[in-house]
């Protein structure tokens, strides 16, 4: 069970850093970057629910919260704009 925290903590940074250098050409700071992460690997298994998608493994995961990641800052984004 603390394995699995570590790991999403893990994933969560990762996801959010690459997130933020695909969106913005740098990351956000640690902790952003695991909070977009995390909430982008909620958003990512959402959307991969949605189109029936599935996945176990890391990179699959990793893969979700990036895409997640990055939907989450492009929605932000839209309301900084108003």
């Amino acid at each position: 069970m603390g394995l699995g925290i570590l790991w999403s903590i893990i994933i969560g940074i990762l996801a959010g850093a690459i997130a933020g250098w695909l969106m913005k050409g740098r990351g956000f700071g640690l902790i952003v970057n695991l909070i977009v992460g995390l909430v982008g690997s909620l958003l990512g298994g959402w959307i991969y629910g949605l189109f029936g998608f599935h996945t176990d493994s890391i990179l699959g995961v990793l893969l979700m919260s990036v895409i997640g990641a990055v939907v989450l800052i492009w929605i932000v984004s839209l309301f900084k704009r108003v």
